[in-house]
């Protein structure tokens, strides 16, 4: 028997099919999981962006529709102890001004403010908002006191 040894240069020949053949098929599969990646951060920001338009759409409803409105308008905490005081809280929309009844602070629009007050008895508090336009709008909160 004869043993027949090869030489590295013959050696690479032998395996240079099949190493090309694996480093295609490693091109193959990067590229193509970079396409897989490129694609669904394309679905991804178009379904983000189809989120934001309907956000702003939200908001221009709430607040951008040029329209007079009371959003919220309540007391913090509703039932209070004689002598302690509480907070009424309001926001309101495309108000020039805006005014609450028995003696609270002269206060101003907007879309979220508190003011203090401290009833001595219970007492309904009405929350009267005016737009440039004249037309006026009005929300009640009681307060009790204990």
């Amino acid at each position: 028997m004869s043993q027949q040894t090869n030489s590295p240069v013959e050696t690479i020949r032998k395996m240079l099919p099949y190493t090309t053949v694996a480093a295609c098929l490693a091109l193959v599969y990067v590229a193509w999981v970079f396409y897989a990646r490129a694609s669904q951060n394309r679905e991804l920001q178009r379904e983000a962006e189809e989120k934001s338009v309907e956000q702003d759409r939200k908001t221009y409803e709430l607040y951008g529709s040029g329209q007079l409105k009371i959003m919220l308008f309540y007391a913090v905490p509703p039932v209070v102890s004689r002598g302690a005081s509480g907070q009424l809280c309001y926001s309101v929309s495309n108000a020039a001004s805006v005014k609450i009844d028995h003696g609270v602070e002269d206060i101003k629009p907007s879309l979220s403010r508190c003011v203090p007050i401290q009833p001595q008895r219970s007492t309904t508090y009405t929350l009267s908002a005016t737009a440039k336009d004249g037309h006026e709008s009005q929300q009640s909160v009681t307060v009790q006191v204990r």
